[in-house]
């Protein structure tokens, strides 16, 4: 196989849009190092070999007629690896974004969910913020042993929003992320121990949501592009 006509996949250790001490006193230098520097790079290098193992070309057993049964089960075993380290990949490039230092003036910086269309939709769905925020804590500690917890776009289908988990490094494939937290032991333990409640209610006061009202928009226009795209076709039938 020609790698030029075919190259082979490169993935990047994404660069924070902070200072790893920005985020204290709710979360550590010493936690966002570790966390940034040793696990985040850690599935990319993961990645990165596993894209050049796949590249390989399958061994094949031309006595039998078929792929060799060993390196059949090699790439099983590649398939799994990769699809945890990408989840990895991807869920900490979306989560550094979702995370900026807590405000201080009240306005600008993490914690502070301004007036608009978010807010509405908060509001909406769950009541108030408060209640938002204490659902999304209870349904996150839930989970079982690794995971996140997410508040998204329900589908885009129906635009709704909704708190979902998931487990270890799986990615969201049916939703829109909006909000993103990180549940897995290496994001609080150096800092809150085995207390997940305290790291999830600190975590708030240096969300980015900004960046989560740049998310709803965009999942928004999304959901309304689909809507009139469907709407035409069910037109076109008639």
């Amino acid at each position: 196989m020609d790698d030029q006509c075919h190259p082979i996949p490169h993935y990047t250790l994404p660069r924070l849009p902070y200072a790893y001490d920005a985020l204290e006193p709710y979360i550590s230098k010493e936690i966002m190092e570790l966390h940034h520097l040793k696990h985040h790079q850690g599935y990319v290098d993961a990645l990165n070999k596993i894209e050049v193992e796949l590249a390989k070309p399958p061994t094949f057993d031309y006595y039998a007629g078929r792929q060799d049964p060993e390196d059949l089960q090699d790439r099983i075993v590649l398939q799994a690896a990769f699809f945890f380290n990408i989840g990895g990949h991807v869920n900490h490039s979306l989560f550094w974004k979702n995370l900026a230092p807590h405000t201080k003036d009240g306005v600008n910086g993490g914690g502070v969910l301004r007036e608009g269309s978010l807010e509405e939709a908060i509001v909406q769905y769950f009541g108030c913020f408060d209640r938002f925020k204490k659902t999304f804590d209870s349904a996150t500690l839930g989970i079982q042993g690794s995971g996140w917890g997410w508040l998204v776009r329900l589908n885009l289908s129906t635009g709704g929003l909704e708190i979902v988990t998931t487990v270890n490094q799986d990615r969201l494939l049916a939703h829109f992320p909006i909000i993103g937290v990180d549940i897995w032991e290496h994001a609080y333990y150096l800092q809150y121990k085995n207390v997940k409640a305290e790291y999830l209610e600190n975590i708030w006061n240096v969300i980015n949501f900004e960046e989560a009202q740049m998310r709803f928009d965009e999942a928004k226009k999304l959901y309304e592009e689909g809507r009139k795209k469907s709407e035409a076709g069910s037109g076109s039938d008639v």
